[in-house]
């Protein structure tokens, strides 16, 4: 048995990670994942700080769905503080997580095609997320870190020009990933290189508790929060899922995931419409403990915070979802008959490692030692 080093720097890692894949042959048995090349410690800075700073760093916790973080961020204060939202900032809201949620996932299978060499598919997908990334730009004035939410509300409104222009750009999006979303499901060299490759079925993603559309393409739907979020059971959300639990399904989830944002923005923008008011209020925060959980692109993201009367953040904890996953991804080499299908199915789960890594400094208090676990 022999084994073969991915990473920390390697041109399929997004972000750096070592993968050490023990092999026989050209036959992938196990794998190793270590981590602890990236961690910055976004917590332990924001304790101490007023929560108007924890919106700000929250935003960065990751670079592709940083939209998501905020808003669990402000919601879980607004959760603890027992504050309601107009009605326009919670229909906005939603927008913007889903166009920030099409992006992601169009990332997510550009990465997948270069990784399995369809790069036409790849430039294909670049070239219209760039429509999505001007609309999040129009609406927030950021393309990345938006700054868009605040406890209470959101910054700033739209108006009608605005609107016209989004129902215009996904009426000609949608016509464009409809036919990418077809190249990718009849490509006969795709279905060869993702059909029956990194398998895991629904008792695997149990066991390992993944999350997101990797759950969902092993036939696990109640793994999306929005199914459990006020303002989408009012949009009458539906999960995408799939059984097959290969790297095929695991990227026609997120394919059709695309199709139904699209769909919850358009109803998003018909109940903004109707509509009065202002998009944020003046609030007092309360203190106290509590915590709350999104769906992000990735998966479930958790943030739990405690917060003084003064609105100083004590203690919180983030939770992202790719820790899970990275868990479940063992179990995918199993049906890997290739290294460079380990590879693929490692871009199939979209991992996310600036966003995952944590270190926890364990103390003893026999005898007072300290020792750092990291992961």
């Amino acid at each position: 048995m022999a084994v073969i080093p991915i990473g920390p720097i390697h041109p399929i890692l997004k972000e750096p990670l070592r993968i050490k894949l023990h092999v026989e042959g050209e036959r992938v048995v196990d794998a190793e994942i270590e981590m602890g090349y990236v961690h910055r410690g976004i917590e332990k800075i924001m304790e101490g700080k007023h929560y108007l700073k924890g919106v700000h760093l929250a935003e960065r916790v990751c670079g592709i769905c940083s939209y998501i973080h905020t808003q669990t961020f402000v919601e879980c204060i607004e959760h603890i503080s027992k504050i309601d939202v107009p009605d326009k900032a919670k229909y906005l809201r939603v927008i913007t997580c889903e166009l920030e949620r099409i992006h992601s996932h169009l990332i997510a299978s550009a990465v997948y095609n270069f990784a399995i060499e369809h790069e036409t598919i790849g430039m294909w997908l670049l070239n219209v997320r760039e429509m999505i990334m001007d609309l999040l730009e129009m609406i927030t004035g950021n393309r990345v870190n938006m700054g868009f939410n605040v406890v209470g509300g959101v910054r700033v409104d739209i108006d009608r020009e605005m609107m016209d222009k989004i129902y215009r750009t996904l009426d000609k999006f949608e016509d464009d990933i409809k036919n990418i979303i077809e190249a990718f499901e009849t490509g006969p060299m795709i279905g060869l290189r993702s059909k029956g490759i990194g398998v895991i079925g629904y008792g695997e993603i149990m066991k390992t508790r993944a999350v997101g559309p990797v759950a969902r393409a092993s036939g696990l739907p109640e793994s999306d929060w929005r199914l459990r979020h006020p303002t989408y059971q009012e949009l009458k959300f539906k999960p995408v899922w799939r059984e097959e639990g290969d790297n095929f399904a695991r990227m026609m989830v997120r394919h059709e995931e695309v199709l139904a944002s699209i769909e919850l923005v358009r109803k998003a923008l018909e109940l903004y419409e109707e509509c009065s008011g202002g998009v944020r209020k003046k609030v007092h925060v309360k203190g106290g403990e509590g915590e709350w959980r999104n769906e992000a692109p990735r998966g479930e993201v958790l943030y739990k915070i405690a917060i003084t009367n003064d609105g100083i953040i004590k203690r919180i904890m983030i939770r992202t979802p790719t820790v899970m996953n990275l868990e479940a991804y063992k179990y995918m080499l199993k049906t890997c008959p290739t290294i460079s299908d380990a590879v693929a199915t490692y871009a199939s789960i979209d991992p996310c490692v600036s966003c995952t890594e944590r270190a926890i400094i364990v103390k003893d208090v026999n005898n007072g030692k300290e020792r750092t676990i990291k992961f």
